[in-house]
């Protein structure tokens, strides 16, 4: 390549990445750091094929900037933990914003499934649900106490248990994925057709309201959870069968790194529903407007982070992603 078309080619890309490393403070580390291995790149042609020439000698002082302002102002990214949730989190999730809302739709489909089939068939929720437990529920609805099976056992021991459950089902949610999203969709499956008998038995006994001023206490995070971790499971899926431009295994590994970030990010959420469900649930009939406050709290935060938030920051950062 002759050098003029060399800088023609490329004189936008730098004189950019220059503006960036001169506002440094106003750009994201990450895309420095994407500026830092471009120049280099650049650089690395132009010595082989330029060598004498001022692109070289440009270049190389363009590299240098780039260099110090990326390991010698480490200030910018000192808190990786801040920057994985206000930064890598929110792009992973709008990156996948359509895998989360088909996951949100097929498991929205199930419930619907789960309380039709209830509606039409007396002996489907015992079916779902176990005669165990409808008995159970039933005996406490006698007793004027609906969720009263949240009030039993050790508070500590539930919170532990129910949290490393609740992970459990996450991470099939998502492993599962990689069959195809077959195995996320039968996680979704299973877990929407119960929740849809699970409400129509409390509704068929008149007491849906009272019981669910209990159960979504920690249920708005927990099946919030169970939705984010099945988009990730159909991410996987989706990256292995349709892979686009790229071959199969580069774009399942780009996909499982994302997943895997909003997983992670998920972790927080686990131990706020296993808190929740082991030591705040039982407490639910002790005051309704405490109980739909944390509901509503509940809601707007899952609502925010995973909607509102990351197109926020798209916005902000101008990322422009197809999906």
């Amino acid at each position: 390549m002759r050098e003029a078309h060399f800088i023609d080619k490329n004189k936008s890309k730098w004189l950019n990445i220059e503006n960036n490393l001169k506002n440094k403070s106003k750009i994201h580390p990450d895309i420095l750091s994407n500026n830092y291995i471009e120049i280099t790149n650049d650089l690395a042609y132009a010595q082989t094929y330029y060598p004498q020439s001022k692109t070289k000698a440009y270049l190389n002082e363009l590299a240098l900037f780039a260099h110090q302002s990326l390991y010698k102002d480490k200030k910018i990214d000192q808190n990786q933990l801040i920057d994985f949730f206000l930064y890598k989190v929110p792009k992973s999730v709008y990156t996948n914003r359509k895998m989360l809302l088909i996951s949100f739709i097929v498991f929205s489909f199930f419930i619907l499934i789960g309380l039709i089939s209830s509606i039409y068939d007396v002996n489907f929720v015992r079916q779902i649900l176990g005669n165990e437990y409808v008995n159970m529920s039933l005996e406490n609805i006698k007793k004027g106490d609906p969720a009263a099976v949240y009030k039993g056992g050790n508070e500590l021991g539930s919170f532990l248990g129910i949290t490393i459950n609740n992970i459990l089902v996450a991470f099939y949610a998502f492993a599962f994925g990689i069959f195809f999203s077959i195995g996320t969709g039968y996680i979704l499956m299973q877990n929407g057709i119960m929740l849809g008998a699970f409400h129509y038995m409390f509704y068929q006994e008149g007491v849906l309201g009272k019981a669910m001023s209990g159960i979504w206490i920690h249920g708005t995070i927990e099946i919030s959870v169970i939705i984010i971790a099945g988009g990730c499971g159909l991410m996987l899926g989706n990256s292995f069968m349709f892979p686009g431009t790229l071959k199969r295994i580069e774009q399942l590994k780009i996909k499982t790194k994302e997943a895997i970030t909003i997983l992670l990010s998920t972790i927080p959420l686990f131990i706020t529903a296993g808190f929740l469900e082991g030591f705040v649930s039982r407490l639910y009939d002790v005051n309704i407007i405490i109980s739909s406050g944390i509901i509503l709290i509940s809601l707007f935060i899952m609502v925010f982070y995973y909607i509102v938030f990351p197109y926020s920051q798209a916005k902000k950062y101008k990322w422009k992603i197809k999906n």
